[in-house]
């Protein structure tokens, strides 16, 4: 049973390091969440792949980074919502169908949301 789990876990962390990679190339999709939860996945699948999770780039980049400060920037914070803004408002006009315009829509307000009220902004220090 312990097996299963291990390979479970190690599963759903590809797969969420798969997203996060997507998110972190395609700004519509939140590439730090997805890597937060592929380390923890990770962590629970075997301690060999946690320690090679975090020795690898994306690790130090996003989870640590994201970690230690334990929120973001200002100026992170608008970056990542104007550029996934652009290409919610790009899908917009090209998609035709109504459900999905709404969908989309939705999706950037509680991007907002969750941008502005969960997740801490931290100031720069000089």
């Amino acid at each position: 049973m312990k097996k299963i789990k291990s390979i479970l876990f190690f599963i759903l962390g590809i797969i969420f390091l798969g997203l996060g990679i997507i998110g972190t190339v395609i700004p519509l999709l939140p590439g730090g969440p997805f890597y937060l939860l592929a380390a923890f996945c990770f962590a629970k699948s075997s301690k060999r792949i946690e320690a090679w999770f975090k020795s690898t780039p994306i690790y130090e980049k996003y989870v640590e980074a994201f970690l230690q400060k334990r929120g973001m920037t200002k100026r992170e914070k608008i970056r990542i919502n104007l550029i996934a803004d652009f290409f919610i408002v790009l899908s917009i006009i090209y998609v035709d169908i109504l459900f999905i315009k709404i969908l989309l829509a939705l999706l950037a307000f509680y991007k907002h949301y969750y941008f502005i009220k969960k997740i801490k902004t931290i100031k720069v220090r000089n």
